[in-house]
């Protein structure tokens, strides 16, 4: 029982990060390959062609979940490398500001270009 009680709990064991890397991975992968298949299935596309397919509801949806999903698996992917990499072991007492510094600034750059890419989306 107390297994059980221990997957149910997500504080900070990295659980949830790593469950929310694998759902963002398997996002990304469905959109990489509709958007391959799509593009294998129409070899002429014109630009008409897929400025309607990406007019849709549906495919902006799914340009939103996956712009989102980039961005979360970025995000904690980078956090993971910041934390393996920027330590005190390795870098002295300067590693904890740095580290926040680092972690600060792929949130922004991050937010950034995800307005940025929902902007373009909702453009179309």
């Amino acid at each position: 029982m107390d297994m059980i009680n221990d997957v149910k709990q997500f504080n900070r064991n990295g659980l949830l990060e790593w469950i929310t890397q694998r759902v963002t991975s398997v996002v990304i992968t469905v959109y990489v390959f509709f958007v391959t298949y799509y593009l294998l299935a129409h070899p002429d596309i014109s630009y008409n062609e897929w400025r309607d397919l990406n007019s849709l509801f549906l495919m902006k949806t799914l340009n939103i979940l996956t712009i989102t999903s980039i961005a979360v698996h970025s995000i904690i992917g980078l956090w993971g490398v910041i934390t393996d990499y920027i330590t005190v072991r390795l870098l002295g007492p300067k590693a904890k500001l740095l580290n926040v510094l680092f972690q600060l600034g792929i949130i922004i750059i991050t937010l950034i270009y995800f307005l940025w890419a929902i902007t373009i989306v909702w453009s179309i």
